[in-house]
């Protein structure tokens, strides 16, 4: 196994990290056990959940799974938080100070644990100064509750605008970005990467395979798999992600793959593991099957010839369709 910085930071993480959004909810707790152990067997040392994900449910199981195991001091644990956590009452959601340390303080019950590796703000607030978030997570930092701070989905400016206000008040700087990064939509490389690897950045992306649709399972006039994510969103939704467009770049994806002896899945993973400045694409097995799917991934060279081919088809910077406009609603996180 190939481990990576975590930024500037001395902290060694693999090439993949293991996205625990499914436990307790699509994924049973018995079966996330099992995909936590494997995961560890396979060289993953890098796990990510977040508050919101079923209200807490996840992080329980994550931190279930770790309990059981006694392998909690190997792996770097990384949570999230800025979602609505309750219905109907207010200052239970978004980046002030109160929301961060009431949330963090619930992060380390769920996950059974004294210390959060790396806390990340799920999304920016514009409604919030920077600063009053920065201070809320150097203090935690400072009392030994988190080690590292990142974000998720944060726009270059905002990145800028962070690492100003840590400099000009001392405090703890993020360390780390999530952003959605895949084939089909590479806006990330316009102004973000060249950002986040200006300034030392790790960069964690999320959704490496577009929701699914690099898996290679929906083809062109061919019926939805059944019990598919794209099988249980509303016709108007799917119609938008799997339009003309969308369909006609996969099918031209997929010979790149054939020809290299491996899956669609494992192509597209591995082009995004290996894009320059990438640290650890998150990977959200369902089940042990899916797990194994993605674990393959790490056996794939990427080439130039490769590269140049996947840039022909979707160029840098393009994006062929955003099908992800996550919100944090009164159920918690949804896509």
């Amino acid at each position: 196994m190939e481990y990576r910085s975590l930024g500037r930071t001395g902290v060694k993480v693999s090439p993949l990290c293991l996205g625990c959004m499914y436990f307790g909810t699509r994924t049973e707790p018995e079966e996330a056990y099992k995909i936590v152990d494997r995961s560890l067997d396979a060289g993953i040392n890098f796990f990510d959940t977040a508050n919101v994900y079923a209200r807490g449910r996840s992080e329980e199981v994550t931190g279930e799974a770790f309990k059981r195991n006694g392998k909690r001091q190997r792996i770097v644990l990384a949570t999230k938080v800025h979602g609505r956590m309750a219905d109907d009452v207010q200052n239970m959601e978004g980046n002030s100070r109160r929301h961060i340390i009431e949330q963090c303080e619930a992060s380390l019950r769920r996950l059974q644990t004294d210390y959060i590796d790396l806390y990340q703000i799920h999304r920016p607030q514009s409604d919030i100064p920077i600063d009053e978030t920065l201070r809320a997570l150097d203090d935690l930092i400072r009392a030994g509750k988190v080690r590292y701070i990142g974000t998720s989905t944060y726009a270059a400016w905002q990145v800028v605008e962070s690492l100003w206000v840590s400099r000009e008040l001392g405090l703890n700087r993020f360390i780390c970005e999530q952003p959605p990064y895949n084939i089909l939509d590479r806006r990330a490389e316009r102004e973000l990467i060249p950002a986040l690897r200006t300034y030392g950045y790790g960069i964690i992306p999320w959704s490496p395979l577009a929701g699914g649709l690099l898996t290679g399972k929906y083809r062109r006039d061919q019926p939805l798999p059944p019990n598919t994510r794209y099988g249980d969103i509303p016709a108007e939704r799917r119609e938008s992600s799997m339009g003309k467009l969308t369909m006609d770049t996969i099918e031209a994806l997929i010979p790149l793959a054939e020809a290299k002896g491996v899956s669609l899945l494992e192509f597209s993973l591995a082009w995004c593991m290996h894009q320059p400045g990438i640290t650890s694409p998150i990977i959200g097995p369902r089940n042990m099957e899916q797990l194994e799917g993605n674990l393959k991934a790490l056996d794939v060279h990427i080439n130039d010839e490769d590269r140049k081919a996947i840039d022909t088809i979707v160029p840098p910077g393009r994006v062929v369709t955003p099908h992800y406009e996550a919100d944090f609603g009164p159920h918690g996180y949804r896509w």
